[in-house]
């Protein structure tokens, strides 16, 4: 019995058929390959999520893929380096996109790591969701699954999980308690219009102390990710920072500052020029300057260039101050005092300034600062004043109501043989700077070359962004001398074995204050 043969046009779309399944599978085969790397694979997805939407690149999506990577492939382990990376960027820059959605695919992808169970939080609950749905777009997407197949038996909003266990769970950051993961991407932990309140801050520092350290699965290896831009000085990023903890930092400003040029162990800012962008295919000068003209300089210095205060300081600037070896020394001086009682790692300093005022030349000299966690300030107090010898005047500052009296007289009886000038303090912080960055403008404030500069420069710069207490130290030592030629404060000539003190408050009126005298 002879077999029937096909016919002629059978053959061609049989043909036809292989070389498509051929085509297919080349295709299939090569998109595999573009995808090794995770920019790679960033290419090839976009369409999947955002079809409408070109995708526009740039080389610092390069950077921060080349240190997911590192990550993943085990060369933070290797280089004896925790598996903690902090990336500081503006935004629009596409972190978040990279980071909680398109780099958890990539590992259950390309990466062949399906059992990774992920973390992924935010201070806002619509961008956890969002960056879910995302993610459970594109990993259900028939793209995705025809390259790495991935049976998904958990396709929640928040709660995205696979056959073999590994998962991708949304939880907002104020309720990060509880679960454990491999990953843990902390995305903007702070929310934007609080960040200036104290309490929230520090609400949202500790549970990134207390809690993000102990949601994870592995204690060696499993990784925590923080992205965020800057938004104050003391923000989880400025905590990382301010703690020395063990993440490899990618900090990329929108405008380029070599003395600020990020290098890491797995890459560095290619840039080179001062003011260079940073994604210049997406944000040209011109969209950077007409957004700038919208925003403050806080905005700009902490969003923008990732360090919340504009280059040069918000209201003291660096360049005001010239550098010298000596004052004169025929100067009067004080050490003015600001007072915190705490030895608590995250507390205010007790910090003491020296302030030195050539009356001839009406010029200023910042001599010496002292700065410490106390939980007494009183003994400091007393050795700085011995050191200084009793020349120098001692401006202390007082809390209103009774137990303020009480500690004031205590310090005033403990510099027994000094000059001792205790007062409330008039207005905020910020008042009572003002005057002092005023003389310091115009050029009649310098400070004496010592180990002290760089410290008392970072507090001057970030005020009032950031610590306090050197500047309102300063603050007091000026407003003493201010006092003095307005004929409010008694600083003539005292024998230093009579102690005598000050107490009341400064005058608001030109009036003399209130005086009492101790001793």
């Amino acid at each position: 019995m002879s077999r029937e043969l096909p016919s002629l046009e059978a053959i061609r779309i049989e043909k036809a058929r292989r070389l498509t399944n051929q085509r297919e599978t080349t295709d299939l085969n090569s998109s595999r390959k573009r995808c090794r790397s995770l920019a790679g694979f960033v290419r090839e997805a976009w369409p999947v999520l955002l079809p409408d939407v070109a995708y526009v690149h740039g080389w610092h999506i390069d950077m921060l893929c080349d240190h997911l990577e590192a990550i993943t492939r085990g060369h933070f382990l290797a280089q004896q380096l925790d598996n903690r990376l902090l990336i500081n960027e503006p935004p629009g820059t596409m972190k978040s996109l990279l980071v909680v959605v398109f780099y958890p695919a990539w590992e259950w992808g390309p990466c062949g790591m399906r059992h990774l169970q992920t973390i992924a939080t935010s201070f806002r609950d619509d961008a956890c969701a969002r960056d879910s749905r995302r993610f459970r777009t594109l990993v259900r997407s028939e793209w995705f699954q025809s390259r790495w197949p991935t049976p998904l038996v958990i396709e929640n909003e928040g709660h995205i999980e696979n056959v073999v266990g590994g998962f991708r769970k949304a939880i907002p950051f104020g309720s990060l308690m509880g679960a454990r993961a491999d990953r843990l991407l902390i995305d903007d932990p702070h929310p934007i219009d609080v960040v200036e309140s104290e309490a929230d801050r520090e609400r949202a520092i500790m549970r990134f102390r207390e809690s993000a350290t102990l949601r994870l699965n592995n204690p060696k290896a499993s990784a925590i990710i923080v992205i965020m831009q800057r938004l104050h000085q003391r923000d989880i990023s400025g905590i990382i920072d301010e703690l020395r903890l063990a993440y490899v930092h990618v900090m990329l400003p929108m405008r380029f500052e070599p003395e600020r040029a990020c290098v890491t162990p797995f890459g560095k800012d290619r840039r080179t020029r001062d003011g260079e962008l940073l994604f210049p295919e997406r944000f040209p000068l011109a969209v950077v300057e007409r957004d700038e003209r919208a925003m403050t300089a806080y905005a700009i210095a902490g969003q923008h260039q990732q360090r919340p205060t504009p280059r040069g300081g918000l209201i003291f600037k660096r360049s005001w101050f010239a550098l010298r070896g000596a004052a004169p020394g025929d100067c009067r001086r004080v050490r003015g005092w600001d007072l915190a009682a705490s030895e608590k790692e995250k507390a205010a300093f007790t910090a003491g300034v020296r302030l030195a005022y050539d009356v001839k030349a009406r010029h200023y000299y910042v001599e010496d600062v002292v700065r410490e966690r106390v939980s007494n300030p009183e003994g400091l107090i007393r050795r700085v004043a011995e050191l200084d010898g009793t020349d120098v005047e001692v401006d202390i500052p007082q809390d209103p109501g009774g137990a303020g009296k009480i500690l004031g007289r205590s310090l005033a009886a403990a510099l027994a043989g000094f000059k001792v000038r205790v007062s409330t303090e008039p207005g905020d912080k910020m008042q009572r700077a003002l005057p002092v960055a005023a003389q310091a403008e115009v050029g009649n404030m310098s400070v004496i070359q010592g180990a002290w500069n760089s410290a008392f420069f970072d507090e001057l710069e970030t005020f009032p962004s950031g610590y306090k207490d050197q500047v309102d130290a300063l603050s007091r030592a000026f407003a003493h001398f201010i006092g003095a030629q307005q004929g409010n404060v008694n600083v003539s000539p005292i024998l230093a074995t009579t102690p005598i003190s000050h107490f009341g408050d400064y005058p608001t009126n030109g009036g003399n204050p209130a005086v009492s005298n101790y001793g």
